[in-house]
């Protein structure tokens, strides 16, 4: 498939987010049922010592090809299965092996990224997540080493290794595995054409990151304070279970859009299928 380079304006962040609704839209079950088999499949993978934890963050950049592939039949008309994730390798050997080097390099970056995070934060990540892992309702003890926990200023620098690590990981491998399958890069290229596909869009990803999180966090205090008012505070954590999946779902359900928006013809501004609003 021929690809180009592409600049769009900062208002496409918002059609990203649009489009990947209506593609839930069209197929909310299956799209659902894609993310929460990934899910499964991680935490079976995570009961494997070392050698799981390894293969589910190779796993992640066939991840977001996988609902690209999905995406894409969706616009078709057609339902996808869990076939999108092996339908990357099961192309060329090239593509195969160029995606299997960029899935070991994400991990190995990864890896690298935590290890990093750790020696910032000196293990107070780690001990903070220790204390949550076990609360102790009604303990002042347990309040005040939270609390204590949550001062530290080591875990405030280590977090911010993490998020801006990985933001700026995110970003070479955001359209690799994607550029390899459609386009035929090889691993190398594919990263740098990613990157310079990610820089020259800035803006549009800044705007449809932020819509995001705007997001996330709007439905997340809509669904709190909902709960509130009707006075079932102890089925938040419940509700918040499906929402995540949900607002997962889209996400990824959206990403084919920023991929065809930087490098095939452009996200068109309405969907195949759908009628167009009247002047």
């Amino acid at each position: 498939m021929p690809l180009h380079l592409q600049t769009v304006p900062a208002r496409h962040g918002v059609l990203w987010v649009r489009h990947g609704f209506k593609v839930f839209q069209r197929r909310p079950m299956a799209i659902t049922g894609l993310f929460a088999l990934f899910l499964l499949t991680g935490f079976l993978l995570l009961l494997v010592p070392v050698l799981g934890s390894v293969l589910l963050l190779m796993s992640l950049p066939l991840l977001s090809l996988g609902f690209m592939l999905a995406t894409h039949l969706v616009l078709q008309n057609q339902t996808p299965t869990a076939a999108v994730f092996l339908a990357p390798l099961k192309l060329t050997a090239k593509r195969r092996n160029s995606q299997l080097a960029l899935c070991g390099a994400y991990a190995l970056a990864t890896v690298l990224v935590m290890v990093l995070s750790n020696w910032v934060d000196g293990g107070a990540f780690e001990a903070f997540q220790a204390l949550l892992a076990k609360p102790e309702a009604d303990n002042p003890s347990y309040d005040a080493a939270v609390q204590a926990a949550l001062a530290e200023p080591r875990l405030v620098w280590g977090m911010i290794c993490r998020f801006g690590l990985a933001a700026l990981l995110s970003v070479p491998f955001w359209h690799a595995p994607a550029l390899v399958h459609w386009g035929g890069q090889g691993a190398l290229q594919a990263l740098f054409s990613s990157t310079l596909g990610v820089w020259r869009n800035r803006a549009a990803f800044v705007l449809n990151g932020l819509l995001w999180v705007a997001l996330l966090v709007g439905m997340s205090l809509v669904l709190s304070l909902l709960m509130s008012v009707l006075g079932l505070v102890q089925l938040l954590p419940m509700l918040a279970l499906p929402l995540g999946l949900l607002l997962s779902s889209v996400f990824y359900a959206s990403l084919y859009f920023t991929f065809v928006d930087c490098f095939m013809f452009g996200a068109p501004k309405e969907l195949p299928g759908e009628t167009p609003p009247q002047a």
